[in-house]
This record gives C-alpha cells, sequence and structure tokens, in this order.
C-alpha cells in the first residue's frame, strides 16, 4: 500500500518519537548524539499529541509512521498546560540543568524547561505553531505539503487564523521548503531565538 495520511492515534506514539530523533539535529539524525534521546521526543511530540492530538498528522507506510505534522492552535494556552502539566510529569526524572548548561544532554534538559522559548509578543499574530519531521526516505515526494495543509486546516477549523514555526539557521531545505509554502521571515524585535521564526496564514492558497 502507498504511503497515507492518519489522524494521530496512541499507538504511533512511539514511532513518532524515533521519527523525531532521526530528524533532530536540524534535519540530520540525531541517534547517539544524546544520552538521553527521548527528551527530543518529550520536547517536540508527547506534549502535542497528549494536549491536542486532533492537530497531530501522521505519515503511515507499512504499518508505520514515517513523518508527522503536529503542534497547537493557541500556543499561549498551550505554554500555559505545558508548564502546570506536562513539566511537573517529567521534573523528577529530567532534572534542570546548570544556569550554564554544556553538554549536549545539558542543552536538551535547558530546553525542556524553558517555556519562554515557545513565545514572543511578536507573534500575537500567528498564535498557532508548528513542527513538522519526515524521514528522508520519503522527503520530496510531496508529502510535506500535505502534512502542513492538514495541519492548516485543523488549526483554522480552531480558530487560529496564523501559524508559526521555527526552523534552525543551519537547515536550508528546510527553510526553502517552507518559503515554497508560504511561510516568511517573522521579525521578533531582535529577539535571540537561535533560529528562524517563519510565519503564515492559515488559509488556503
Amino acid at each position: 500500500m502507498a504511503p497515507a495520511l492518519q489522524p494521530y492515534r496512541p499507538e504511533h506514539l512511539a514511532d513518532l518519537y524515533d521519527v523525531c530523533t532521526r530528524t533532530g539535529d536540524a534535519g540530520d539524525d540525531a541517534t547517539g548524539k544524546f544520552s538521553r534521546p527521548e527528551l527530543l521526543g518529550h520536547i517536540y511530540v508527547g506534549p502535542y499529541v497528549e494536549h491536542e492530538p486532533e492537530l497531530a498528522f501522521v505519515l503511515e507506510d507499512g504499518g508505520r509512521a514515517v513523518g508527522y505534522a503536529l503542534g497547537t492552535a493557541d500556543t499561549l494556552s498551550f505554554v500555559r498546560w505545558y508548564r502546570d502539566e506536562w513539566l511537573p510529569r517529567l521534573s523528577g526524572v529530567y532534572q534542570e540543568p546548570s544556569e550554564h548548561p554544556t553538554t549536549p544532554d545539558e542543552h536538551l534538559l535547558a530546553v525542556l524547561h524553558t517555556t519562554d522559548r515557545m513565545w514572543h509578543p511578536a507573534l500575537a499574530a500567528y498564535p498557532a505553531h508548528l513542527h513538522i519531521d519526515i524521514l528522508p526516505s520519503h522527503q520530496g515526494l510531496g508529502f510535506g505539503r500535505r502534512l502542513v495543509e492538514a495541519f492548516l486546516d485543523a488549526a483554522r477549523a480552531a480558530g487560529a487564523p496564523a501559524v508559526h514555526l521555527g526552523v534552525a539557521a543551519t537547515n536550508t531545505r528546510a527553510q526553502g521548503f517552507y518559503r515554497h509554502l508560504g511561510f516568511e521571515e517573522l521579525e521578533l524585535g531582535g529577539a535571540s531565538t537561535g533560529g528562524l521564526v517563519l510565519g503564515r496564514s492559515t488559509a488556503r492558497d
């Protein structure tokens, strides 16, 4: 059977964590980079599929998830939930690192515990935010566009007029993909994000 888009189901979760790891180094494979590779999924997958599973879409091939698009329609609401509900579940296992993290794991723990990274006042007009990852074997085949469009439709139905996302400054391939889909760089008033923030309307072109 050909690869197909599916609504997220809980049985997809382990595969989604795996996809997140295998694309987690600015689009490259992060396997072996962290001693706790599940941290990537705890940051970029787990909270979203629990908080808003209706905004999570999976590319499935041969019974396995090989890509996904997920996020939230209301970033401020999500940040509050992440801080009050998600982090307390993990804090006993994943302690916040020192003020100056040095190792890859410590840097990832700092991201896990830093909720401010997800919001800036300049993003008020772009309340939704999105994450998308696809294994290299399924990139360049049109599935990325279909996943983004599925998310845009769901976010618009949930009341979000526009969406933003972050992309590593070194991931020029992803930047080109997003710009091709109508995303444009957003100005955040000098705030440092460690990459680019792009946004667009949730309305279809």
